[in-house]
């Protein structure tokens, strides 16, 4: 009995913390294609950093060939040009999946293909949704023919051209029509082909968009009064972030898609503004709410509704940029342009990891020698 009651706990321990999300990091290249040294810079650099996920929006061959040394996980975007081209002819998918994928994989261990990025976003001048679906079709269907099947196929979406309201969590939806037209088809093609749903998850967009929430609150601060209570399910939330996260997961649930897997393919909070009211960026808050994010997503509590519900989160980004349009002039990299860190943030879980392996293994044993000990006492008592 007592045996029992101890595999009991080991099992739902080790359950539990399998749920940890993986935290991993966007890296975008100013430069298409990248010079020769640099890509063997990055990846050595994100190792150091002993990050293991690693998402790739501009992913050049020479930048997915150099992870290949390396453990990490890649996860590769198709810009929203592609999508027409790939929506309109299952050879263009074969083709890029020649150039992009099959002479790197598996040495190069790409996990993830998003097709298109934030295609609902009203600020895209060109409307590709038409073509996502399609898109995302054909690219699944282009693997299955070159016999990969373990690179899940999906498609990215933006918090606030996707889901009607953050709070509260119970009462969010999918913004219509393109919830009904758009995200349940592709919903319906995630569950079918065991992949997620990849959203953008950005407290500080909806900080500043919302003069009530309390700074803290989106910053991960324990403080007696950083917390919001849903009126429908009585939780209570202490951040922005599980908030917004159920918010995806309930208008999911709505759809009768609760069971996929959710993706939080860009977060971040940035060290700088683009405009001059924006004195929230700065480098005080973000190194806040990225050891927020971290301690909040290692303690394996990623939301209050679901415990498994986010299974990766990428923060955004590596470096910052100069110049260009980049989420209009914010600076949102961990490093500066400098390649110097900004921050005093361990993305690592290996440390946590390593302390569960060994708990396994002490329990392990001490089932195996409790249950010699039952056998060898039954023995001889029978003798």
């Amino acid at each position: 009995m007592a045996s029992f009651l101890f595999l009991s706990l080991l099992f739902s321990f080790l359950h539990f913390t399998s749920s940890i999300p993986s935290i991993g990091i966007t890296y975008s290249s100013t430069v298409s294609p990248p010079p020769p040294p640099f890509p063997a810079k990055v990846s050595s650099l994100i190792s150091a950093l002993k990050i293991t996920s690693v998402r790739l929006p501009d992913p050049d061959p020479s930048l997915i060939k150099a992870f290949a040394p390396t453990n990490a996980s890649l996860f590769l975007s198709i810009s929203n040009s592609h999508l027409p081209a790939l929506a309109s002819n299952g050879s263009v998918a074969l083709s890029w999946l020649r150039r992009h994928v099959l002479p790197l994989y598996p040495r190069s261990k790409i996990s993830l293909i998003s097709v298109g990025n934030t295609v609902l976003d009203s600020t895209t001048i060109q409307d590709f949704s038409p073509f996502l679906l399609p898109a995302t079709r054909n690219l699944h269907h282009a693997l299955q023919e070159l016999g990969i099947n373990k690179i899940q196929i999906s498609a990215t979406f933006s918090f606030f051209s996707t889901i009607t309201t953050a709070f509260p969590p119970s009462s969010a939806v999918f913004q219509q029509p393109a919830g009904d037209l758009i995200i349940k088809p592709l919903l319906q093609f995630l569950e079918q082909t065991n992949s997620s749903f990849l959203i953008n998850i950005y407290p500080y967009n909806l900080f500043r968009l919302n003069s009530e929430i309390p700074i803290g609150f989106a910053l991960f601060q324990d403080n007696p009064f950083n917390f919001r209570d849903d009126p429908v399910t009585g939780i209570r939330y202490f951040n922005l972030f599980a908030m917004m996260a159920d918010a995806v997961l309930t208008a999911m649930a709505a759809m009768g898609y609760q069971n996929i897997p959710v993706v939080v393919e860009e977060t971040g909070w940035p060290s700088g503004g683009s405009q001059a009211e924006e004195v929230e960026a700065n480098g005080v808050y973000a190194e806040m709410y990225l050891k927020g994010l971290v301690r909040h997503l290692k303690s394996g509590a990623a939301t209050p509704l679901k415990k498994d519900g986010v299974a990766e989160v990428y923060v955004y980004e590596l470096m910052d940029h100069s110049g260009g349009d980049n989420e209009r002039g914010r600076k949102w990299g961990i490093l500066t342009e400098n390649m110097t860190m900004k921050y005093n943030v361990e993305f690592s879980s290996g440390a946590k990891n390593s302390g569960i392996c060994l708990v396994a293994i002490w329990f392990t044993n001490w089932l195996l020698i409790t249950s010699m000990n039952l056998i060898l006492g039954f023995v001889g008592i029978q003798g």
